[in-house]
């Protein structure tokens, strides 16, 4: 079941939205965040393998989930103002914006401040550019700020769904849910 129905994302598609936002607050968790310094400290290696690791996978999900939107499109829209449609589709443009901008930053910043990519287990992605480290340094910063935007453009994101599902109680959030736990709730 790897096409939406009228009502419905697959099930495909439910697995992909549930995963990247658990990747993506786990990676917020995770980073180690702070100075060049502080970030590449010894005893903070784990933390930024794992936030390096989840955000790779992350962007991995978003190409995945590029392809399968070009053949499942969404589902048709709910009956709702005119205001809400154009909001929910900038929030979701923005959201996808942010999914390729915030690992692009990541790599871009370490790659050009000298820096491999770690992933868990030690390997090593070498960087694939010149060191320019003035300009590496002012990417990082950008990828914390989008670290930060993501978060507040997904909390938002969030609190429009409950907002469908506890005030309006329509089928907005239903639609993204699995099967079994809409079926509970009723």
């Amino acid at each position: 079941m790897h096409t939406n129905n009228p009502s419905r994302y697959s099930s495909f598609g439910q697995a992909l939205h549930w995963l990247m936002a658990a990747l993506v607050l786990a990676a917020f968790v995770y980073g180690p965040g702070g100075s060049e310094l502080r970030v590449y400290l010894p005893k903070r290696d784990f933390e930024r393998q794992l936030h390096e690791t989840l955000g790779l996978c992350v962007f991995a999900l978003l190409l995945l989930r590029i392809v399968w939107r070009a053949f499942s499109p969404p589902i048709p829209a709910q009956a709702m103002p005119r205001w809400m449609h154009r909001s929910s589709r900038v929030v979701q443009i923005g959201l996808y914006v942010l999914l390729m901008a915030v690992p692009t930053t990541a790599i871009l910043g370490a790659w050009l401040e000298g820096h491999p990519l770690t992933l868990l287990g030690g390997v090593q992605v070498a960087p694939w550019l010149s060191e320019q480290h003035s300009l590496g340094s002012a990417i990082a910063e950008i990828h914390t700020w989008l670290g930060d935007a993501i978060l507040w453009l997904a909390g938002a994101h969030a609190a429009a769904g409950l907002y469908h599902h506890w005030i309006r109680k329509d089928g907005v959030l239903s639609s993204m849910l699995p099967l079994w736990l809409t079926q509970r709730s009723q």
